[in-house]
């Protein structure tokens, strides 16, 4: 028998979670600047590469903040995203529907340095 509707509630319910991490990850408040946010799983893979990844954000925009997981992360994910002074956000990479293999998830530095620079000029 065919599920009734269930995915789609699946799926409002984490663009609903999305939105709530990205309100906690602005501190409720104000931001004054933009900031660079990495959401990633804790295995020690995903770690390793969000720390290469926020080394070369902040070689290469040393002005923007880059916070790592200031909120619980999600299962699975590995997401960097802009948010910027007037509440807006901006996927600049997601891995979370890539792979297998699990390499697919993680981006080169690189990929991620060039769409930021697109979003901040």
């Amino acid at each position: 028998m065919a599920p009734r509707g269930r995915k789609r509630k699946a799926e409002a319910a984490v663009v609903a979670v999305a939105e709530k991490r990205e309100k906690l990850a602005n501190g409720g408040e104000g931001m004054e600047e933009a900031t660079v946010v990495i959401e990633h799983c804790t295995s020690r893979v995903y770690g390793r590469n969000a720390a290469a990844l926020s080394q070369a954000l902040r070689l290469e925009a040393p002005e923007l903040p880059v916070k790592v997981n200031p909120t619980k992360p999600r299962r699975g994910s590995f997401e960097v995203t802009l948010l910027r002074p007037d509440g807006s956000s901006a996927e600049l990479w997601t891995g979370i529907k890539k792979g297998p293999p699990r390499k697919l998830k993680f981006p080169e530095p690189q990929e991620v340095v060039e769409e930021l620079k697109k979003y901040l000029s």
